[in-house]
Order: structure tokens, then sequence, then C-alpha cells
């Protein structure tokens, strides 16, 4: 290697000999000495096994790898204890999503959905914990923004006035994420052509109801009285805090109760909606958080009006509370999600190693 200022990287190879390691014979599926794949999706998940070798592939997974240091970084330097859950459990975790059982040794068990249950015990024990790992939905959606094994960023802390302390820890953690990538992940992004995004010092937020109220004035669509937002609607509201608080996040609180599960907090001043909240990333979902109930009798209280009969399931999650748990609450960030939003792909597979989906069970 001799200095020549005029190459890129400001080096060149003279005379260089080579030694076959491994010897190829078969033709590659689509070149990777091109500056951009040009493979369709399906081709490329079909050939993942090589087509990862391609250094734009290397640099997306790199970011993939940075967003959960940066993850750790911040939560580390808040007090949080990291902490590893089953994912093999005896009930299902969250209201609305349907889970992969299994059997366990003649037993019923399921993936976990969620480390939703073990990181609220681990609160009574850590008070401030948070959990990278799998999480398994067996839902049968076959969107852009859905798969069905994907990677959790989960937090949960202890002693908190409401959702809002919540807010405030994720949205340090996520400026926290960007921090990281921006000076440690400059030669990735530069590579993959990020656009940073906007992340003010406080996230706007705004209620349920009234988002629909803007809704319907904004945009003339009425969803007023429905228990949730549409993708079309979240995207309404990124464009309007991007153009009236100059951000690419904002938080909707206040989610209708019947949406959320039944470890949800009520709003003591509205309670048929919650001390919920979901972060918008670009106009498109990414965190979903909030309060919990922490008193055990809450617990069986809002197990019966949700119509559980039989509680068995829940034995061991109910015990932390019927010893003692301080109010608490907690949030989820979708890796996957993250990484398609902050670089502008078109379908949570291309940022996903090997994605799990309706269809793909393989490689």
């Amino acid at each position: 290697m001799v200095a020549e200022p005029q190459a890129p990287g400001g080096f060149e190879l003279r005379a260089p000999t080579f030694e076959i390691l491994s010897p190829v014979r078969d033709a590659l599926p689509f070149p990777l000495n091109k500056p951009e794949l040009k493979a369709s999706l399906p081709v490329f998940l079909d050939h993942a096994v090589v087509g990862l070798r391609h250094p734009n592939k290397r640099a997306l997974f790199r970011l993939s790898a940075g967003v959960m240091a940066g993850f750790r970084q911040t939560l580390n330097s808040l007090g949080f204890t990291e902490v590893q859950t089953p994912k093999l459990v005896a009930s299902a975790t969250e209201s609305g999503a349907n889970v992969f059982g299994v059997d366990y040794f003649g037993q019923r068990a399921y993936l976990a959905q969620s480390p939703q249950f073990y990181k609220q015990i681990m609160v009574g024990v850590f008070e401030r914990v948070y959990e990278v790992g799998p999480v398994f939905r067996a839902e049968p959606h076959d969107t852009v923004r859905h798969i069905n094994e994907y990677i959790s960023l989960d937090v949960e802390m202890g002693f908190i006035r409401d959702h809002r302390d919540v807010m405030a820890v994720l949205t340090a953690v996520i400026r926290g994420i960007l921090g990281h990538l921006q000076s440690a992940y400059a030669p990735e992004l530069a590579a993959l052509g990020a656009v940073m995004p906007v992340a003010p010092e406080q996230f706007p937020a705004i209620y349920f109801p009234e988002a629909q109220e803007l809704i319907l004035k904004r945009w003339g669509e009425d969803c007023r009285g429905e228990p949730d937002l549409a993708p079309q609607h979240e995207r309404w509201l990124g464009e309007w805090a991007r153009e009236e608080f100059d951000s690419d996040f904002v938080f909707v609180t206040g989610y209708p109760m019947a949406k959320r599960p039944f470890y949800t907090h009520p709003n003591p001043a509205d309670p048929a909606y919650s001390n919920s909240f979901d972060l918008l990333f670009r106009g498109t979902e990414l965190v979903t958080g909030g309060q919990r109930l922490h008193l055990y009798q809450s617990y069986l209280d809002s197990a019966a009006g949700r119509g559980y009969t039989d509680l068995r399931p829940f034995e061991t999650y109910f015990e932390a509370f019927k010893f003692g748990m301080p109010p608490h609450g907690g949030f989820a960030i979708g890796l996957e999600r993250f990484i398609m939003q902050l670089l502008g792909l078109d379908n949570v597979r291309l940022a996903t190693l090997f994605p799990r989906d309706l269809n793909r069970l393989t490689p």
C-alpha cells in the first residue's frame, strides 16, 4: 500500500498478489460489487446469507448495533439495570395480540409477546430496568411495517408521578441514541444517505381526543369515537408536528382504555382514557408506553372488568403487587421500525436481519 493523494482514501495498492482461500464456482444470485443492490426484496431475502455481505447492508446492520449500544449507554447513565427475561411463558401478556403456542414437555406454553410482566416484576427488585431481546406476535399482518418476530427495546421504571415521567425518559433515550449514532457511526450514516431527524429537547404532545379533533378540522376526516389512529392519521400528525414544532417526533397521549391492556393506568381526570402514549417518528408509531396499575386490588378489578374469569395464569405476576409495588411505567421501542424510519425505507423487512412474517421462515 502506497500513499497516493489522488486515490480514494489516499492510498493505492500496487502489485497485489492474491491467494484463493475458498474457491467459488457458482454464479452469485445478484452482483455484490455495485454501489446499490439490484435485487427485488423477495430475491434478496431468499439469498440474504449472501446479500448481507454488500457494504450498504453491513452499514445498515451496524447502525442497528449502534441503536442498541446508544440505548444501553443512555439507560446505564440514568441508573437502569439490564435484565433478560424468559421467552417461553405460561400466558399471553398483550390484549389484542395473538400468540405462538408451543408444546413445553406436554404443557401449553407461548412465545413471549413482550417482557411486560417480567419487567414490571423487576421494578420491585431494581426500580429501573431495561431489556433488549426478541418478541413474537402471531398477528396475520402482511404490511410493510409489521413482522412476526422483532427486537424490542424495553424499559420499565418505578416511583413515577404519571406517564409524563416515562415520556421524559423516553425523550432522553431517543436523543441519546441519535447522539451516539452521530458520534460513533458517521461513516455508516453517510454511506446510507441518512437524514438525521429533528429531535428537540422536549417532544410535542397531543391528547388523543384533541388529535382526533385536529384530524377532522385540518384534514376533514372524522375519526372521533374510534379507539385508535389509522396509519394515515399518524402520517398527518407527523406532518403537523414537523410544521408546527419543527420536530420529527410527537407524542399522542391518552389512548382509550378500551384499546390498552388491562394493566394500563386510567387517567384519573378522564377514566375512559389512559395514562398511556404512542410516540410517532416521522408519522409512524415507533413506541408504545405509559403508566401501569400498581395496586393489587386494581389488578383484580381490571382483570374482572376485562372478563378474565380464570386468574391462575397471572398468579405469579399478581404476587408482586400483593406485596407492594411503587407507581411505575415503561415503554418499548421496535428496533427494526426505528431503523426503517431513520433511513426512510419502504419496508421493515429491509431493516430486519432475517425477517419472519406470514410467508417466511427461512433463511
